[in-house]
């Protein structure tokens, strides 16, 4: 296990707007895709990884490779809501993540896993992380 892994889960905050919601105001689906990839985009940042850096060094970038959603229970407008990152294995090209949605009271809203591969954008084939790509990680 790494010290990513043993961590406790990050954390980042979303708020619900009109923006994010069907005409019912209730979120709409699509939507937590972004939630999701904007915390393990703030996860990287946390550690210290830009990822435009990576991508002009290397040529490498994270893309998702597969994910599974179960959705609970709805979001609505106006809900703060805590979106979750937490590493559950580690590939030598991808990384599998658990994250979950609650509302601020703690309230599962959906559960997620999420597999992201480290690819080579000019071949869009996958690659190895190389080492030292994500601080804490044992490459």
């Amino acid at each position: 296990m790494t010290a990513i892994q043993a961590a406790a889960p990050f954390a980042w905050p979303v708020r619900i707007y009109w923006e994010d919601t069907d005409a019912g105001g209730v979120v709409y689906h699509a939507s937590y895709l972004r939630f999701l990839e904007r915390a393990r985009t703030e996860w990287l940042r946390a550690l210290g990884v830009d990822q435009g850096a990576l991508k002009e060094r290397t040529g490498l970038a994270f893309m998702v490779r597969g994910m599974q959603l179960d959705f609970l229970r709805p979001a609505l407008l106006d809900d703060e809501l805590q979106v979750t990152v937490e590493v559950r294995e580690r590939r030598a090209a991808s990384i599998l993540f658990a994250q979950s949605i609650r509302r601020a009271d703690g309230t599962e809203l959906l559960r997620a896993e999420v597999r992201v591969a480290c690819v080579d954008i000019r071949r869009m084939l996958p690659m190895r992380i190389p080492p030292g790509t994500i601080p804490g990680f044992d490459n």
